[in-house]
């Protein structure tokens, strides 16, 4: 078992219309035992901005406490929140700096740049950036989670829409992975709000 897999994790981003949604499911195991059925993935950089942490859970919190950090040195030097863009470069370059000894992460960041066009991208443990105009994914379940998307996902949705969209492609995507699952965990962002929504899946 690779240690990417050690805690299991289903990651997914979805772009709809100058709007994004973050989605993640809620177990943490240790290969096949579940310990937690309410452990978070994904965490939030500012208002417009979040990251998701697939991968071994310890790393993701200790680089996300490290990303909050550099995040508020920007903001005390800049006095201004990060752009989505910059903010994947701050994220490649940490990763990319730990490569003889990397964080076993793969990240989802997700945020609204300027004109509140919505930016998502992902990249792997040593900071490689894949850019997407419709959907990334992450985790033990990103192939199910790749099929549900390319399916279900069209431009230019509507917030609802894309709630919608984003929890089906989730909710039928964990049921074909051992390692993930029990219910999810969306984010829906828009101009305006941010709308944080609890899903209730399979509990086994």
């Amino acid at each position: 078992m690779s240690i990417f897999e050690y805690n299991g994790s289903a990651l997914v981003a979805m772009v709809g219309k100058n709007c994004f949604a973050i989605a993640s499911d809620r177990r943490l195991g240790v290969q096949l035992q579940t310990i937690a059925t309410d452990f978070q993935r994904i965490f939030k950089v500012h208002d417009k901005l979040y990251i998701g942490l697939s991968g071994l859970a310890t790393d993701a919190q200790t680089l996300y406490q490290r990303l909050a950090f550099r995040h508020k040195l920007y903001q005390l030097r800049e006095e201004r929140d990060m752009k989505p863009e910059t903010f994947a470069s701050l994220v490649s370059a940490l990763l990319y700096e730990k490569r003889f000894g990397p964080y076993f992460c793969q990240p989802v960041i997700a945020g609204l740049g300027d004109d509140d066009v919505p930016f998502i991208c992902t990249m792997d443990c040593l900071g490689a950036k894949e850019l997407a105009k419709d959907f990334v994914v992450s985790g033990t379940a990103s192939e199910s989670l790749y099929g549900a998307c390319e399916s279900m996902y069209k431009p230019n949705m509507e917030p609802e829409e894309l709630f919608e969209t984003i929890s089906q492609a989730l909710l039928s995507s964990v049921d074909r992975d051992c390692l993930s699952g029990w219910g999810g965990h969306v984010l829906l962002v828009t101009p305006t709000e941010v709308q944080e929504r609890t899903l209730k899946g399979r509990m086994d």
